[in-house]
Order: C-alpha cells, then sequence, then structure tokens
C-alpha cells in the first residue's frame, strides 16, 4: 500500500530527547517500510526514516534555536503540501490531533487519524460533532471515554521494535526510575515520596517545558538536592535500556487520565517492572502482577515495590514483544488501511455509476 504519515513538527522523527507522538511515529513508519509497503513521511528534515521523507520545515520546533518562530504557520504549510499530493496515497494516517479536519474533507474516508492526547478538554466535542466523516484511532479504550460522539474505528496499542532496548544481563536493582514530563499531572513529586518511604534511591530522568517551570521551581526543585533523589534531565534512547534496565522498578505515579503511556512499555521492553497509579490507560497496559503493579496509595506503591523484586524479568520482557512490538502495532494499522482504502474505492464506484 501507498501510506502517508504526517507527524507533528515539534520534535524530530523520532525525537533526539523526550517525546511520545513523533517516536511512535518513527516505529510505525518504520515498521510498515518492514513490511513491504510504500511511506511517505511528512515531518521535519531532520527525521531519521526508512520511509520517503517529505521534509516541510528544516528541522524539529522544540529545539530550533530562533525564537521567532509560528508553530501555526509551519503546521499549515504541512498541510499544505498534504493536500497537493494527496492523490497519491491509498491512506493518509494523520498524527496532528484535529488540525487537518477543514482541509480534508473530500477524502477523510480515506485517513485515519489517531488522537494521542487527553480527550477531556472544552472544545473538543463541539470541533468533532462539526467533522464527525473522520475515521478516529484511540490509543487505548480508556481514551475513548470523554469523547463518545467520536467516530472510533479501532484502538492500536502504541508499540516499539524489539531490538531498540534490552534487558541488562545482570540488573543491580538498587534504585527506582522515573521517566515523563516535570509536570503536575505525572507527580514525579508522588515518585520522590514512594522512594522516600520504601528507603530507596530515585533517579529522574525528565523534561521541563517553560509551561511546567512554576511548578517545577515550586514544588520539585527543592527535594533535589538530597543524596536521595538524582535529576540527569532528558535522555534519549540511546541512554533507557541502561537507565530502566538497572531500576527495581518504573514509578508511573499519574494524576490525570493518561492516553497511553509510552515509557511503560519501554520499561517492560527493558525487563523492568512498572508501579503504576490504577487510572488513565495503566489497567489496559500492565498485566498486574506479571509486568508490575496497579496502585492506588503511596501504601499500596511500597508494597508492590517489594514485590517487583520477586517478578520474572524474562517475562516482563517477553509480554512486551507480544503486545506491544514496533510490528504488532504496524500490523493492526494495516488492518485499518486495508478496510478504509477498499471502502474509499467502493465509494468512488459508487460516484462513477452516480455521474454516469
Amino acid at each position: 500500500m501507498k501510506i502517508a504519515q504526517v507527524a507533528p513538527l515539534y520534535e524530530a522523527v523520532p525525537p533526539r530527547l523526550y517525546g511520545g507522538t513523533e517516536r511512535i511515529v518513527a516505529f510505525l513508519s518504520d515498521a510498515l517500510v518492514d513490511l513491504g509497503h510504500d511511506v511517505t513521511l511528512f515531518a521535519s528534515a531532520d527525521a531519521l526514516t526508512k520511509a520517503k521523507l517529505a521534509p516541510v520545515r528544516d528541522q524539529a520546533i522544540r529545539l530550533d534555536p530562533d525564537p521567532l518562530r509560528s508553530d501555526l504557520a509551519a503546521h499549515l504549510v504541512q498541510m499544505s503540501e498534504v493536500r497537493r499530493r494527496v492523490g497519491q496515497f491509498d491512506v493518509i494516517h494523520f498524527h496532528v490531533d484535529l488540525l487537518h479536519f477543514p482541509l480534508f474533507e473530500d477524502v477523510a474516508g480515506r485517513t485515519v487519524t489517531t488522537l494521542h492526547g487527553r480527550q477531556d478538554l472544552k472544545d473538543l466535542s463541539e470541533a468533532y460533532s462539526c467533522w464527525p466523516a473522520y475515521p478516529l484511532v484511540s490509543i487505548s479504550d480508556s481514551q475513548r471515554k470523554p469523547l463518545v460522539l467520536g467516530n472510533w474505528i479501532e484502538t492500536v496499542y502504541h508499540g516499539a521494535p524489539t531490538d531498540l532496548y534490552a534487558p541488562p544481563l545482570r540488573p543491580r536493582g538498587d534504585y527506582l526510575a522515573f521517566i515523563g514530563r516535570m509536570s503536575p499531572e505525572k507527580r514525579p513529586d508522588r515518585a520522590i515520596a514512594i522512594a522516600r518511604r520504601v528507603g530507596m534511591k530515585l533517579r529522574i530522568a525528565a523534561k521541563v517545558d517553560q509551561a511546567d517551570m512554576a511548578y517545577f521551581r515550586r514544588e520539585i526543585e527543592p527535594l533535589l538536592g538530597a543524596p536521595d533523589v538524582e535529576f540527569v534531565g532528558e535522555i534519549g534512547d540511546a541512554q533507557k535500556s541502561d537507565f530502566i534496565g538497572h531500576a527495581k522498578a518504573l514509578l508511573f505515579p499519574i494524576d490525570w487520565p493518561e492516553p497511553f503511556g509510552l515509557v511503560m512499555i519501554e520499561a517492560m521492553a527493558c525487563g523492568t517492572p512498572v508501579v503504576a497509579w490504577n487510572c488513565g490507560s495503566a489497567p489496559e497496559v500492565v498485566d498486574h502482577g506479571v509486568t508490575g503493579f496497579l496502585v492506588s496509595s503511596e501504601r499500596e506503591a511500597a508494597v508492590a515495590i517489594d514485590s517487583a523484586g520477586r517478578l520474572d524479568r524474562a517475562a516482563v520482557r517477553a509480554v512486551f514483544e507480544a503486545r506491544f512490538s514496533a510490528v504488532t502495532m504496524a500490523r493492526n494499522y494495516v488492518d485499518i488501511y486495508q478496510r478504509l482504502a477498499a471502502g474509499g474505492r467502493k465509494a468512488d464506484a459508487l460516484r462513477v455509476v452516480q455521474r454516469s
């Protein structure tokens, strides 16, 4: 199949450091190529991909040193280029929320829109009611709940390449790990409290967005000077096997309706159990008692951390390979693409009959 992948322009594909959506677009694009499909990736020019790259900006927005830039203008240029080439593809897969909705209504049936963010925001329901024809894919069943009127056609869980992360041969298990954003909903403060409750060191690899800077300065930075908390900043894929793999457990103490939580399957790929708050997508991703534990309090988290040391790390890795590989994700999307392409061909044939 001829497939277009349309990525956000905020991060490189894949991101050099923190980043979720663009990382998934990278994994998906490469896996589709490996499966024999003709894939074109619309992204910034610093993308590293097996697909045919259609660069629409010189570099990703977040790490661009030029402060005088327009995120909206960059994405509109991208939409214009996709629109110009729309006839070249069987299916166009968008990962840019609903930015493309006003521009592709006439071919909505040949598009897939994967929603990567939370759907409980004001105005979203009204927007989706304006464009009901676009097929939507959720990244967890939980993500759908606030948007019951969405044209949901499937849930496809994220996946990662099986050769990207690897469990260490002799994991030390002498610290706990936290990866994410330094934001109130990710609860790094809760991770610190849990680590101190069990008397273990916590290593934090996290991004500090400008929007979260006040929270970081007020709530988190005063806690980072202690010897039991190590803040290493953002890390890329090359550092994750070591950083996560040697941890006794990955802490995922979220306080929001997490749509998926990519770091949970990254931990599984490293053989590391996940201790996750029982909300959002976590119950769909973590197999309680097998790949980690679902908890609802710091006391439960402390018990789970003690139990995490007795989980079979090889079994944790095996679940990742079975449920969350990039190839599994790509095959699930191919099934969707084929259904949509077949439906589009039938619709085109019907229009020809009607015109004649």
